[in-house]
């Protein structure tokens, strides 16, 4: 929705994860200056990538509409058109050389992909960075790749959950299936030959594989295999594809090493004379909970103020919409990291608050004896104590990118007349720091 505002202004209310590079696109596209536009994102009805960049094409349209026509303009796609926009996963053609010993350790890996991007860049110019941080899950021994993003003519590819790191676990996996099956050992002897000690680790995870104890994946591996029942399940299934002929089960365990960064992000917090607390961030409520996050960590670090009703402070805290005037520098909610980069950028801001509102609440104490957070907050109104902060979190460079480890065994049954797939039961483990 546009609606155009006086002094040839626009505000711009969509849904997607970067109202910030939003702004900057309604501003070339209408050729007026970035401080009369201003867009307004309350929630993303799910996006994980979808609503990246594709959510921009259609805000600009309908902000060039209304700035033509000078009266407020509504687009909306239909669910068709939505998904040929989005155009899906890319897809890829990998060819591989793998050398490896008799017992399934790999030595070497070569590989050729080449990344079918459609007909514009969109997200694609990530996808090799993307790509390579899930393909070295494994000790590949001597890794060498070739990756070419292609132009085609088919519909361009957005960003879908992981983008890239799902493609580059299949190809891992391929490999493993490929070398197990040329050997005729199981596929978990091979996993296991191939994982990776913490010096390999360190070495193909240069600068974020952290410490030595903080590489779980090992025992994450082991503890799922008993939590899963997985070694008993395997004679089961057995049993199971012996008596079927038509229908039959499989299981697997595979692993995932999946490189996390940290952006900078910020926040600004208010308290209001009554008490209640109301919250901006740069980040965007898409069903992942960040504004839950954000709410629990504004009513603990104000807490640290001490005084009686501190405990009900998370029912007075309200985090407010994504306003790219308001807040500024707001970036992308992408990569599973914004709603901890917002957290500490909330963190920070209550923590000037109770800084400016200590030595006034000394003060009260020494008068009154004990202290309530709605006669501090009130008093600090009338003795002109500044009560907003802002902040901008910017990671520290040697923490801003580290490994997260996880499992996963699916069971799945197969009927061999149709087709269908069924998925029986999945057990996950993940490590998420």
């Amino acid at each position: 929705l546009a609606v155009p505002d006086e002094d040839n202004c626009m505000v711009v209310y969509s849904s997607l994860q970067s109202p910030e590079n939003a702004h900057t696109v309604i501003a070339r596209c209408l050729g007026i200056p970035e401080h009369n536009i201003r867009v307004i994102t309350r929630r993303v009805g799910g996006g994980f990538g979808g609503k990246a960049i594709r959510a921009i094409p259609v805000a600009t349209a309908c902000a060039l509409a209304a700035h033509k026509l000078r009266r407020p303009v509504r687009i909306y796609l239909n669910r068709k058109t939505d998904m040929i926009m989005a155009g899906g996963r890319h897809p890829m053609k990998i060819t591989y050389s793998v050398g490896f010993k008799s017992n399934g350790k790999i030595t070497a890996l070569h590989l050729d992909i080449l990344i079918n991007a459609g007909i514009s860049a969109d997200i694609s110019p990530i996808m090799p960075r993307n790509m390579l941080g899930t393909l070295k899950k494994y000790d590949w021994g001597a890794l060498s790749f070739d990756i070419k993003v292609c132009k085609t003519n088919h519909s361009s590819k957005s960003a879908m959950r992981a983008p890239g790191e799902v493609q580059a676990s299949f190809i891992a996996e391929a490999i493993i299936e490929h070398v197990a099956s040329t050997l005729s050992i199981d596929v978990d002897v091979v996993r296991n030959h191939n994982f990776h000690s913490f010096d390999s680790l360190n070495l193909f995870y240069e600068g974020c594989a952290g410490e030595p104890t903080e590489y779980t994946l090992p025992f994450i591996w082991d503890k799922l295999a008993m939590s899963s029942s997985f070694d008993q399940r395997i004679q089961m299934i057995k049993c199971f594809n012996t008596g079927n002929s038509w229908r039959k089960k499989g299981i697997s365990r595979v692993p995932i090493v999946h490189p996390v960064q940290i952006r900078a992000t910020p926040g600004k917090v208010s308290i209001l004379k009554d008490g209640s607390v109301v919250v901006e961030v740069g980040g965007i409520e898409l069903g992942q909970g960040l504004w839950t996050k954000v709410k629990q960590m504004t009513a603990f670090a104000l807490s640290a103020i001490q005084c009686h009703g501190t405990d009900e402070l998370l029912e007075k805290v309200r985090v407010i919409q994504a306003d790219s005037l308001s807040l500024i520098q707001g970036g992308f909610t992408a990569g599973s990291t914004t709603s901890e980069a917002s957290c500490e950028a909330v963190r920070l801001c209550c923590n000037i608050l109770v800084e400016r509102l200590a030595p006034l609440k000394r003060k009260l104490q020494e008068q009154m004896g004990s202290v309530v957070w709605d006669i501090l907050i009130l008093q600090a109104h009338l003795q002109a104590v500044n009560l907003s902060a802002s902040s901008y979190f910017v990671p520290d460079f040697t923490s801003m990118e580290y490994l997260n480890y996880g499992a996963a065994v699916s069971e799945v049954e197969v009927n061999l007349l149709t087709g269908e797939t069924t998925v029986l039961q999945a057990d996950l483990i993940y490590d998420c720091g």
